[in-house]
């Protein structure tokens, strides 16, 4: 039987907004491109691109607690 445990839950944000991106940036440059080198091109600049302002926005509103 599995039962729910705290120790299951994934604690970094981090780590799902990595996973996130990836599955993103993949489905679209599958559904945006033809060739695979211009799905490879798509998918890599997308993924830094969700990344990347991901980590700007974050560092943009640190200042600023809720």
């Amino acid at each position: 039987m599995w039962r729910w445990d705290e120790s299951s839950l994934v604690e970094s944000h981090f780590l799902l907004l990595l996973v996130f991106s990836c599955f993103v940036s993949v489905v679209f440059a599958a559904l945006l491109r033809d060739e695979l080198r211009e799905q490879l091109r798509l998918g890599v600049l997308m993924f830094g691109a969700l990344v990347g302002a991901a980590l700007v926005v974050g560092w943009l509103m640190y200042p600023f607690p809720l």
